[in-house]
Parts: C-alpha cells; structure tokens; sequence
C-alpha cells in the first residue's frame, strides 16, 4: 500500500541528495576525451582540493568508499608491511580485514567503540618500534557505526613526538563536508572519503586525497595495482581528464554539490552539523537513553548512536518506527548489532527536517514499548529556538 508523505531517510548515509544535484546529474552524457569534458573534471578536482583543504592532488574513483580505502593502501604499501590501526568502530574493523586480505600486516589497538582514536596509546606503540617496521597509522576520523570522532590532529602530534616516520591514513568518508576537516594543516598523507555523506551525492564516487610524501613513497610500493594506480591519474587529471571512463554524471553532481557547499560557507556547515548534533543529544538526554559516544569533544555532529535499554530490541524499535512514520534510521553493527540505532544528522538538512525526524524517533519508541520518558523531542526544539552558533562552544 502506498504511504502518502516524504519517506524520511535518516539513516548516517547514504543522506539525502537535495534537487539541485539531482537536475544537476540529469544531463546529456558527454565525451570524456572531447575538449568540453576538461572543464568539467578540473572543476571536480580543484573543487575536492578545496573541500579537503589540499594544494596537492586529490584522485576520484567511480568507487564506494571501500575502493578508496584499497587505493590508500596498494599504492603506499608492500607486502607484508605493518599499519597500526585503531579499533573505533565496525568500520575500522573493515579497514583492518581489508587491509589483511591484500597482504599487510596490520596491528589493532583495542577500543571500546565509545570513543575516537587514543593518540597517547598510539604514540606508546610508535616509540616501541625503534626498527620503523609500522608504515602507516590508520585512523578512522568520523566513525559512522559509533558516532565516535578522532582527534587527527593529535594523532599527528603523537607521531611526530613518536620521531616516527610512518604515514598517517585517515578516513574521513562520514566526516568530509560535515565536521571539520584540514588535509594539509593536519599533516595528514592519505584522505579517504566517499560521495554520499556530506557531499550529498549519491554512491558511487570515492576520493583520495595525497601528500607529497604520500606520491614519493608510491613510487617504491610493491603492492599490486593497476585500477588503484595514482601514477596515471595524476598524470591525466593536470589537464582535466582519467585515464579510464570516468562517471561523467556523478562529476555534473560533484560540481553542483562543491558550489553549494561554498555558497553556505564550509565553517556554517560546521556549525549547523555541531548544533542539530547537540540539539539531539539534548532529546536523547530527556528520553532517559544513552548516547553510545561517551568521551566529551569525540561526540560526532554526522550522527547520534543510541544505545537501547537493557533487554529491547533496536532493530524491533527501528521497525516500528519505519511503519509507524516511515522513518528509516541506522542500525547497530556488529559488536553493537540489535543494540544501538543511528540517527543521521547529516547533509542538506535543517531544523525542521530535524524535528519531523526526532518526533517519528519519539513516536516509534512509544509504538515498539521501548521505556523513556517523554519529551525529548520538545527538550531539542528548545535547544533550537534558543541556541545560536555561538552556543556550540559551551556544549
């Protein structure tokens, strides 16, 4: 049976793709090795330097953003290689088994999925290997199955304090163009990230960003490679092209999305991602529940994990809700699988967009018999009627 009404998919992406970028992406396909399509990829390209905060190359895949996560590691890494990596979620784990199937030898630091990377537990492992047998730290920046953030600049503080050589790798695939993010000032030498975050793209575009050490040290890695390869894009992308069809369409959308994002202002999408983040830990809060997030500052504005109380189901709730109010929210994965569930806060998305999704939350909570108290949806219109950007701060 038809349901009447906007489906509301809140889900920590793939997010909502506003109409701009879907008329955008809804046109003719053109050549990709004619004159015309140059200005369209170095659009894209100067475009992505400019949302990672690089002056150097930034490569684009028709990919998810596993593909990306393999490109940072064949084109840096030989095999048997160390990585040191950090345990901040599902998606961190993925990176790790990732990393294992291509032949590298990666090195876990535990951590109990309630917070970002520990860079003081990273720079204790690096001062340990005085040979420099790890090559790379892999970091997870916005930890989307968590909503956990990472402290990357300290993370590469402790590997300078370390004296350590290795590279540092971060994922910023739910992070980029939603919280802050600087490429180049944080001494990072592999981004990765993906198009259907904060791009608001649909799937289907992922994207490494490369320091110069970074393309130095790909010249010596042994790693098979050949789709991954950055030596021929980099090559081909001076002038605006691929070596191999790119997704011309998904680019058209690229390009719209880079100029809306620059229109609002990188820093005011910063800030209305940190203030709806805190608006809904603020319903949370009334609800009697618990964010899974619980070291200050690591708390994400991409999305909230909710913890379900003891003995109810998250998927029962969240099945509910999507019948209830044809609300899609993000499930637990793995360790937190049928405990936890998602709200996404990410995107082209505003105050009410907000309240219609946290009135549907409340809603479904009193339809899947899950205990809370009420209200929590009144505490974070509240905190939107009466906070402003400047508020975040205290928060």
């Amino acid at each position: 049976m038809r349901k009447a009404g906007r489906h509301f998919l809140q889900i920590p992406g793939p997010s909502n793709t506003p109409d701009r970028i879907l008329r955008a992406m809804d046109n003719a396909v053109m050549d990709h090795r004619g004159p015309d399509f140059a200005d369209v990829g170095l659009k894209a390209l100067r475009g992505m330097q400019s949302i990672f905060k690089t002056e150097h190359p930034v490569v684009i895949y028709p990919a998810s953003g596993t593909g990306a996560w393999e490109a940072a590691l064949v084109n840096t890494l030989s095999p048997g290689d160390r990585v040191l990596m950090f345990e901040t979620g599902h998606f961190a784990t993925l990176w790790k088994k990732l990393a294992e199937r291509l032949g590298i030898t990666p090195e876990f630091i535990e951590g109990d999925w309630r917070s970002g990377a520990d860079p003081e537990r990273i720079e204790t492992r690096l001062r340990e290997d005085a040979s420099h047998e790890i090559k790379a730290v892999c970091v997870v920046h916005n930890e989307t199955s968590t909503g956990s953030v990472s402290p990357i600049q300290s993370v590469r503080q402790a590997i300078d304090a370390a004296g350590h050589p290795a590279l540092l790798m971060v994922d910023t695939i739910s992070g980029l163009a939603s919280i802050p993010y600087e490429h180049d000032a944080w001494g990072v030498d592999v981004t990765v990230t993906g198009s259907q975050k904060g791009l608001m793209l649909p799937p289907g575009l992922s994207f490494n960003a490369l320091s110069p050490k970074a393309i130095q040290v790909s010249k010596s890695a042994t790693l098979p490679k050949s789709y991954w390869a950055w030596d021929e894009m980099i090559m081909l992308n001076e002038k605006g092209y691929f070596p191999y069809t790119p997704a011309t369409n998904m680019l058209y959308g690229l390009n719209e999305a880079i100029d809306m994002l620059h229109e609002e202002g990188l820093e005011n999408v910063f800030a209305r991602h940190a203030r709806h983040a805190a608006a809904t830990r603020a319903a949370v809060r009334a609800w009697g529940l618990e964010v899974l997030c619980n070291t200050q500052g690591h708390e994400s504005g991409v999305l909230t994990a909710v913890m379900m109380p003891e003995g109810h189901s998250a998927d029962a709730f969240r099945k509910a809700t999507l019948e209830r109010c044809d609300l899609s929210l993000g499930n637990g994965l793995s360790k937190v699988a049928d405990r936890v569930f998602r709200i996404g806060h990410l995107g082209d998305f505003n105050d009410l967009m907000l309240m219609g999704t946290l009135c549907g939350v409340e809603m479904g909570l009193g339809a899947a018999g899950v205990p809370h108290q009420k209200g929590g949806a009144q505490a974070a219109m509240d905190y939107l009627s009466e906070s402003g950007v400047d508020r975040i701060a205290a928060e």
